[in-house]
């Protein structure tokens, strides 16, 4: 990744929209050019010919990270008149989170519904509604992404035709859900994928009338939209092609106990299993599931969760990395372009601790990248994103379950793991390096204090004793071992 340049000052005149160049293809891997220095350099004339009123900073992307952003500019007082974010939703930015988790509940079990949780409830601040934004001078244009836009003239072109000037541009366009071909009945009606509010209702809406359930996939938002499911006392089954659910972050032994508590919830596995095909019944809705194996399994409706991809449309001249999928951009979130920048899912920023660059699909981040980018934006800091990676997750939390799960998850998990607690409901797993410094650590049902713990661990590295931690008697006591070797090791 090169290193900043020295601060580049430009200016922009208007142009006409009949001068129009789409620009939705190009850039890539290749050289990087001249970087903002970290303080804001823009600015745009005021003359007429453009469908935005605030043009100085414009956010293209209406998720969580939109909407962390936009506090963080409201908080130095550069939001009146001077904001405008660009959505294809028709809501306020909200916490995507609980669209698989307490959106999907039953009616009668207080299922989450905006203006519940628009940002920023999920960091304890305050709940940004549509008068939030209208309050602080922000302009927010609903419903009309951003189809093209030209680095030259310094415009954007949304759905509706609508021509947009910017001064600095915040790409905040987040991830897509993976979708099965169109040809194998991946856009069958009772099929769903969850991105968005108005995913979550149309699914809410077959749950109601389900009768058999089929989750594809069996990471992160099948296991939640599972335990969604069993809110409704419906048959539900998940098949993935793995040996055991969330392979990218589960050990098998970890894996096999969350299996054992969804089994007792009534939940189905079908692992190494392939789909062929979905196929719909006379009346057009899918009615089941044909496996490679030349299995079937019945159902009326059908959850995918096989993953997300970055949205990187029209932005691919700014530069994309081939590896990791996304927006390039530095430890400032400044792209290759002046001027641009790009946050949260769709960022593909270096991994300062680890070396190595990553894109990171989680809330956390996505808070975390909105803050430090405007922070860049506006001030003078330089000071390089230095992320832990963090992931968790609460399911069964609905009223009358019989058992909430919540567990976190701090660092890499890359090592040796050691287990320990039976998961009653506590248990702990700790990936320990060949240098016996201590990588990654999970947490299932902890404290608070003890969950506070994590980070500290995950980003000291401490060098700990594995035969102590493979002695401990209980969870507490593995935490305590932990803990101690936090206090007496220096961290790398």
């Amino acid at each position: 990744m090169a290193s900043a340049a020295a601060a580049a000052q430009c200016y922009y005149s208007c142009s006409s929209p009949a001068t129009w160049a789409l620009r939705q293809r190009g850039g890539g891997g290749g050289a990087r050019v001249a970087r903002l220095s970290a303080r804001r350099s823009f600015s745009v004339s005021a003359a007429a010919g453009f469908d935005n009123e605030n043009r100085e900073y414009v956010i293209v992307g209406g998720g969580n990270a939109a909407g962390y952003a936009a506090r963080t500019v409201v908080e130095h007082g550069m939001a009146d008149g001077r904001l405008c974010i660009v959505s294809k939703e028709a809501f306020p930015p909200y916490e995507r989170p609980a669209l698989t988790k307490g959106y999907l509940f039953p009616p009668e079990k207080k299922p989450a519904r905006l203006p519940g949780f628009h940002t920023c409830v999920g960091s304890g601040g305050q709940r940004q509604t549509a008068e939030w934004y209208k309050e602080n001078g922000i302009e927010v244009l609903y419903e009309d992404p951003v189809v093209a836009f030209d680095g030259k003239t310094h415009t954007l072109k949304t759905s509706s035709g609508k021509i947009l000037k910017y001064g600095s541009l915040i790409i905040s366009t987040g991830c897509e859900a993976s979708r099965l071909p169109a040809k194998i009945g991946g856009n069958l009606p009772g099929v769903h994928y969850i991105r968005e509010v108005a995913d979550a209702d149309a699914l809410v809406s077959s749950l109601g009338k389900a009768k058999k359930v089929v989750v594809i996939g069996g990471g992160y938002i099948g296991m939640e939209v599972a335990a969604a499911a069993c809110g409704w006392n419906l048959d539900t089954t998940i098949i993935f092609p793995e040996d055991h659910i969330m392979p990218r972050l589960f050990t098998p032994s970890l894996a096999k106990k969350y299996e054992e508590l969804y089994e007792q919830n009534g939940v189905k596995f079908i692992k190494g299993a392939l789909i062929d095909k979905l196929e719909a019944g006379s009346d057009g809705r899918v009615s089941s599931a044909f496996l490679k194996d030349g299995s079937t399994v019945e159902a009326d409706t059908v959850i995918v969760g096989i993953g997300a991809k970055p949205v990187v449309s029209p932005f691919e001249a700014v530069g994309v990395n081939s590896e990791v999928g996304g927006i390039e951009v530095d430890s400032l979130f400044r792209t290759s372009v002046p001027g641009i920048f790009a946050i949260g899912d769709v960022a593909a920023f270096p991994l300062k601790m680890y070396d190595r660059i990553a894109r990171v699909e989680h809330v956390d981040h996505a808070r975390k990248s909105a803050h430090h980018c405007v922070e860049t934006l506006l001030t003078s800091q330089t000071k390089a994103y230095d992320y832990l990676p963090y992931f968790y997750s609460r399911v069964f939390e609905y009223e009358g379950s019989s058992r909430k799960v919540w567990w976190q998850f701090y660092g890499d998990n890359v090592g040796e793991t050691v287990e320990v607690g039976n998961f009653d409901p506590k248990i702990a797993t700790f990936w320990i390096g060949s240098d016996s410094r201590l990588k990654g650590v999970f947490l299932e049902s902890g404290s608070s204090e003890e969950f506070s713990l994590l980070p500290q661990l995950a980003k000291s590295q401490p060098i700990v004793d594995k035969a102590k931690l493979k002695g401990a008697s209980s969870v507490e006591d593995a935490l305590d071992i932990a803990r101690g070797s936090l206090q007496s090791a220096p961290s790398v």
